[in-house]
């Protein structure tokens, strides 16, 4: 059963309530916080403070700093004025409990409601990225079109002042060529006749020739520019931070080798290789040799304590033998391993919160197992087996069914 806290210290004014709860070495990212307008849980395994409010408070406006070993809660109240008592004077179990299941409920619709606003917001937010990446190509083509546009008009406009040109030199060649063919005629047929009668020809020939000559092209230099990108790649517009620190700790994990193991002469290369030792700890879990699989798993963590698969590993088979303490002691230690949290460790996360969950559960701590079961359920919302086991584990806690003497190790 959870330690409830009992050192806990509060104050008040006519229109707010606060609270301060020590959180007894927890840290931060190790405390769960569930707040209704009648009802606050605090939860740091295997610490549990929980309070069922003298009157309602305004949640919305409520606000939690965690810190320093402690956890202090600023509660707006609903209608000004000092209560006798920071909670309900009664110890009726059932009052409670339909206290207690009426906040999970709320707490459930409020996280879907926000997962569903999350889910709009995102889906508005690609929106406006496409058609901003579709207005800007299209201006980047209109661009494109008009320099074309007037590249053509302006080749065109120099081909037809070419063609101008041609015809203006061509004709006063015309005339004068007609005047020698006279002049050179009359001459020809003076002098020499036939022969000097085609070398005129000949001459006139060339000089046609090098008028139909094109001018030589003028040389130039064509601009090429890329339509820029305003938007982040699909899927990974707000996890790149998270996924490059994941990916430096996995390549960091891997250099970390200890240097009293490296050093050891008893240990033959390949047991000084955790990788390879986890692969020999897979197949005994296989095998159902928990016990070497278990041994294989922590001269591994010998030499390299910073990979999270060693630790979550070693806790399926604590399981099995049913050391549950250990299982939940090297669950919590991989899912601290396991952040931050990104798409590239989600698997790994939602193992290891089964893994945990499941012992909770069998050590009869429900309501720490549910905990567990339903982080996973966030990874794999869609799981059937997590959501059976999640049901059973609150009809448990809700007193509808018996609980049994052992939970499914998932």
């Amino acid at each position: 059963m959870p330690l409830h806290v009992t050192d806990y210290a509060w104050t008040q004014t006519e229109s707010t309530v606060y609270i301060n709860v020590p959180l007894k070495g927890a840290k931060a990212g190790n405390v769960d916080i569930m707040l209704t307008d009648d009802y606050l849980k605090v939860h740091f395994p295997p610490y549990l403070f929980e309070a069922f409010l003298f009157e309602p408070v305004d949640e919305d406006k409520s606000s939690a700093k965690v810190g320093n070993g402690v956890a202090i809660f600023s509660l707006p109240k609903r209608t000004n004025k000092l209560w006798d008592h920071l909670t309900i004077a009664t110890n009726d179990k059932e009052t409670k409990r339909e206290i207690r299941e009426r906040a999970l409920e709320k707490h459930q619709q409020k996280l879907s409601s926000e997962s569903r606003h999350k889910a709009e917001k995102q889906q508005a937010e690609k929106k406006y990225a496409l058609e901003t990446m579709m207005k800007l190509e299209k201006k980047e083509r209109d661009r494109i079109q008009q320099m074309k546009d007037a590249e053509r008009e302006k080749t065109t406009a120099e081909l037809a002042a070419w063609q101008l040109r041609q015809r203006q030199d061509v004709q006063p060649d015309l005339h004068q060529r007609d005047g020698l063919n006279q002049q050179t005629g009359s001459s020809v047929r003076r002098e020499t006749g036939p022969a000097a009668a085609r070398k005129v020809q000949s001459d006139a020939k060339s000089k046609k020739k090098q008028a139909e000559l094109p001018p030589p092209r003028v040389r130039g230099n064509i601009q090429i520019t890329f339509t820029p990108r305003v938007f982040p790649t699909a899927l990974r517009e707000s996890h790149v931070a998270e996924e490059e620190e994941w990916l430096q700790k996995q390549a960091e994990a891997r250099r970390a080798v200890s240097a009293d193991v490296e050093e050891a002469r008893d240990l033959t290369e390949e047991e000084r290789n955790p990788d390879w030792l986890k692969e020999k700890g897979d197949k005994c879990f296989g095998k159902g040799d928990y016990l070497g699989a278990v041994n294989a798993y922590s001269l591994a963590i010998r030499i390299n304590s910073k990979i999270p698969a060693l630790y979550s590993n070693r806790a399926a088979c604590h399981l099995q033998l049913r050391n549950l303490h250990k299982a939940i002691e090297d669950a919590s230690r991989a899912l601290e391993l396991l952040t931050p949290a990104v798409a590239a460790n989600a698997a790994a996360r939602a193992r290891a919160s089964v893994r945990r969950g499941s012992a909770f559960c069998q050590l009869q701590l429900y309501a720490e197992g549910l905990q567990d079961y339903e982080a996973a359920l966030k990874i794999h919302p869609h799981h059937e087996a997590l959501q059976a086991d999640a049901q059973r584990i609150r009809e448990i806690i809700q007193g509808s069914a018996a609980a049994p003497d052992s939970h499914r190790n998932t």
